[in-house]
């Protein structure tokens, strides 16, 4: 791209006050443009909607004769606390090493599996906590007409509608993070009866009724050894506002009224990952008594501003057209995201939606699908898987302006660090903490599963990369010293446990794997993978870089600058691409269209590669990609649009980008298919997305990097640069036509379009226009 970016003298020197009152561009995208519906029911799980606040959520079906809403509390999971490390890993440590060294990868793998994995070999498991069943009776045989089922992402309310026997029904339901309930209100134009029950397949699940309440109560389960040690509870409270009230074995049935209103609330005994003493009986009902205190409407009203408060930081208008229209199902049904641009904005949203209903304060973090699960066997557990996707998930927060959303991830990285040291000490005898490519509620930080995917010891590695992110973007000191010990702990690790490559001195993991990726002499066990090096090359970088700026640990700070220096630099090889590994094996790789693009960790989510700076190596990334192919799995494919993105290629961005909004990756409710459903596609696409409107580094912004020529004219507003920056921006025609920038900080930002950059003098809170005629070429 060429072009220019016209700035005035006033805006370089500091801002006008003027300026202070400009709308935020994109702020005229209609709010009804934020909504799922459709004409039908659910007809299966990956079509229901979803509700949350963070902790607890719902799967909503809309049936007419029988409403189901799916639960899920956030730390219902199987087993209790646990450590995992194999007894045997220490002693057999160095052989594994050695056979590695030795090239006989395929025997070091056996080793390492038979003595390095965990024990149990796999982790605990998420769990669905039961359903809410409204029935009713008789509705199975009426006629029913104008049906709508929605959800509105704006306001984070579900609701459906329908015409039964003539009479208007609706619903609405919505999960309250200030009151820590879900709330649904069924009313109808005439009078209705229901019946309203709980259902659970947790072992030893029993419902009690007691007045117009039904509890729930049972214990979780027990998997691969490890005892169930939880208690949980649901309460249900049931308000009708006429009729009369009967109670059924398992149920409460209302006769003859016009409106019910529910309540319900969810918790465990869990309290941390080594205490799980708390009181769920207690706590689900002091959460209903002050909702009850409290009322329908006010509670309503709470939620929704709550949500707001977030949602509405950021809008996106890529444009629209006469398939905005239509129920979402069959837009994403057509597959035509040329003639749908809104469709590409919609899924943002939802991915912004979905991140504020799984990630809130206090919560869990969103494992891999968020915190909505149906089974009690779900795929892969639906644990955090830390060699990508429990990074994924988190991956829009920063830039999208949901930095409170990080807290739980924060918080899980703490935990690890305490974990994470015994198994550092126990496992290799070294100093810091270590985790590998998957924990889950209880902070198992052993490899599992086998050595082919679980032989990973970067995981923490790349979780603190996070920890910096959220310095990075807020430029907090006070946060940058509250999370220094943990990054420096997963830094001195790797200073006790890399070893010498005896043929070029550099610094190397061993062992180690390419994550899930096996290379042609055997094995997937191996030393140095260059994911590895980039990894910690960002590790090492950010603990120096934090140290200087608290100005401490100057000693250690030399340490780990001295060990990135000698980490292997990456390599291209044979076929013009980055080398997954230190030997140039790709090629040969069984898989030469892997999920995984680990070695292009550089690219993106870091920017140790860069078109303008590395344009040899983003060449090489970009050959890379090309051997890869462009349709992956879900999150796969998501990961793949922004590192096209990265390159600056914005139509290819956005073919994959089609591709990931397919039926064949996007499910009717717009839940990303692995298959089967994983969130991080949805985390991944949003981010990915932001990436092609908008990229920072430092104190750099570029604009409009990926623009497509599918999305001509539109506007986002609300987008944050590092270090405190909001970023608004209108395009016409492909081409910039106005952008405010609005610094948290004073300071100075260097601001490129195309091949052009001005550098433009921030104060806080005042915000700068900068237009641009011309973003063409």
């Amino acid at each position: 791209m060429t072009g220019s970016l016209e700035v005035s003298r006033r805006a370089v020197l500091g801002g006008a006050s003027a300026l202070a009152a400009l709308p935020a561009l994109g702020s005229e995208v209609p709010r009804n443009a934020s909504r799922l519906w459709y004409r039908q029911p659910a007809a299966e799980w990956t079509q229901a909607l979803p509700i949350g606040n963070g902790r607890i959520g719902a799967m909503i079906f809309g049936g007419v004769a029988r409403e189901r809403l799916q639960l899920n509390e956030d730390s219902l999971w199987t087993g209790g606390p646990y450590d995992p490390v194999n007894p045997a890993a220490r002693a057999a440590l160095p052989e594994v090493r050695r056979l590695i060294a030795a090239g006989l990868y395929a025997e070091a793998e056996a080793l390492a599996d038979s003595r390095l994995i965990g024990t149990p070999r796999t982790q605990m498991a998420y769990q669905a906590l039961g359903d809410l069943l409204l029935d009713l009776p008789g509705a199975a045989q009426g006629a029913v007409t104008d049906y709508r089922r929605e959800l509105d992402l704006d306001s984070a309310i579900a609701s459906v509608e329908f015409t039964l026997g003539g009479v208007r029904h609706r619903r609405e339901a919505f999960a309250s993070a200030p009151d820590d309930v879900i709330a649904v209100r069924l009313t109808a134009d005439a009078p209705f009866d229901v019946s309203i029950g709980l259902g659970s397949q947790q072992p030893d699940a029993r419902v009690t009724i007691e007045g117009r309440m039904l509890t729930l109560n049972g214990r979780n389960a027990a998997r691969a050894g490890v005892s169930g040690a939880l208690r949980f509870a649901a309460r249900l409270q049931v308000i009708a506002e006429s009729g009369t009230v009967r109670k059924n074995p398992g149920s409460i049935r209302i006769e003859q009224t016009r409106a019910v209103t529910l309540f319900l609330a969810m918790a465990t005994s869990f309290r941390r990952f080594d205490d799980v003493s708390g009181d769920p009986d207690s706590a689900t009902l002091a959460a209903l008594r002050r909702a009850g205190a409290r009322g329908f409407d006010r509670l309503r009203a709470d939620a929704v501003d709550a949500h707001r408060q977030l949602f509405r930081r950021v809008t996106l208008d890529l444009g629209t057209s006469p398939a905005a229209t239509l129920p979402t199902d069959e837009r994403v049904r057509r597959n035509r995201p040329a003639e749908d641009p809104a469709l590409a904005a919609l899924y943002f949203d939802y991915g912004r939606y979905l991140l504020i209903a799984s990630s809130r304060p206090g919560t869990q973090p969103a494992n891999l699908q968020g915190i909505w699960n149906d089974s009690n066997d779900p795929p892969w557990q639906s644990k955090y898987t830390v060699n990508i996707n429990t990074e994924m998930n988190y991956w829009p927060a920063e830039v999208t302006a949901l930095p409170e959303c990080v807290e739980p991830l924060l918080r899980m990285v703490r935990e690890l660090a305490i974990t994470g040291e015994r198994t550092a000490r126990a496992m290799y005898g070294a100093r810091g903490w270590v985790c590998h490519h998957n924990t889950d509620l209880w902070r198992a930080t052993a490899p599992i599963d086998g050595a082919q995917w679980g032989m990973w010891p970067t995981g923490g590695a790349w979780l603190c990369t996070h920890l910096w992110e959220r310095y990075d973007y807020g430029r907090d000191r006070d946060f940058l010293r509250a999370i220094y010990p943990v990054m420096r702990g997963a830094a001195l690790f790797f200073l006790d446990t890399l070893q010498i490559d005896p043929a070029t001195g550099a610094l190397v993991t061993s062992p180690s794997i390419s994550p899930e990726n096996r290379h042609p002499m055997g094995a997937a066990v191996c030393a140095g993978p260059a994911m590895d090096s980039q990894i910690l090359r960002d590790l090492f970088d950010q603990v120096a870089r934090a140290a200087a700026i608290l100005d401490v640990d100057a000693e250690f700070a030399a340490q780990v600058k001295a060990a990135r220096a000698r980490l292997p630099k990456d390599r291209i090889g044979a076929q013009g691409q980055l080398q997954e590994w230190r030997a140039d094996w790709d090629a040969r790789a069984p898989e030469p269209d892997h999920r995984h693009v680990s070695h292009l960790y550089a690219l993106f989510p870091s920017d140790q590669i860069n078109p303008e700076r590395t344009p040899e190596l983003a060449a090489a990334a970009r050959r890379s990609l090309e051997l890869r192919g462009d349709e992956s799995t879900g999150w796969a494919t998501a990961w793949r649009i922004a590192l096209w993105a990265r390159l600056r290629d914005g139509d290819r961005a956005h073919a994959i980008l089609a591709f990931l909004l397919g039926p064949g990756r996007t499910y009717p409710n717009l839940f990303d298919a692995h298959p089967p459903f994983q969130i991080d596609g949805n985390f991944g696409g949003t981010r990915a997305i932001a990436e092609m409107l908008m990229q920072s580094r430092g104190e750099d912004i570029s604009l409009l990097p990926a623009l497509p020529s599918a999305w001509p004219d539109g506007s986002v507003s609300g987008l944050r640069a590092r270090g405190q920056c909001r970023v608004d921006l209108r395009w016409r025609g492909g081409a910039l036509e106005e952008v405010v920038l609005t610094g948290g900080r004073d300071g100075t930002r260097r601001i490129s379009c195309g091949k052009r950059m001005v550098e433009v003098m921030l104060v806080a809170g005042k915000p700068v226009r900068l237009r641009g005629p011309s973003l063409t070429g």
